[in-house]
């Protein structure tokens, strides 16, 4: 069971948690990009590529037999924070659809660039399957 961190008198913050609490067994996943499993791109665009990106960190979690309910904490690292403030009601509706629309603790951060350097995003996440 998640609990949300939210200490009294502060604002909701909107698509994420300032805080969680829980208890289980821990997966950690690496900054994914938005490259197929094969680390090849299908595009340029930063909704796509985050939407791949999504895809490649349920895949992983897969693996340990967690899904993404199971997210507690996600880091996201953009390349360009204007087009990611342009294109968030799309990368709203793409984390709905493949993540869902429970609240996790995040951060989002604009970078100078990622290693691959076709890569417009790059999001490492934490989950936990509870005890």
């Amino acid at each position: 069971m998640t609990q949300v961190l939210q200490p009294p008198g502060w604002a909701r913050p909107k698509g994420y948690a300032n805080g969680v609490a829980v208890r289980g067994r821990q997966i950690f996943v690496a900054g994914m990009i938005g490259w197929d499993g094969q680390g090849q791109f299908h595009t340029d665009d930063l909704a796509g590529q985050v939407r791949q990106a999504l895809h490649n960190v349920v895949a992983v979690l897969a693996e340990a037999g967690a899904k993404p309910e199971h997210i507690v904490r996600m880091t996201w690292y953009v390349t360009d924070k204007r087009e990611y403030l342009r294109e968030a009601r799309e990368i709203g509706a793409i984390y709905r659809a493949v993540i869902g629309s429970f609240s996790v603790a995040m951060t989002a951060v604009q970078v100078a660039a990622l290693i691959e350097d076709r890569a417009k995003v790059e999001i490492e996440v934490t989950a936990v399957i509870p005890d």
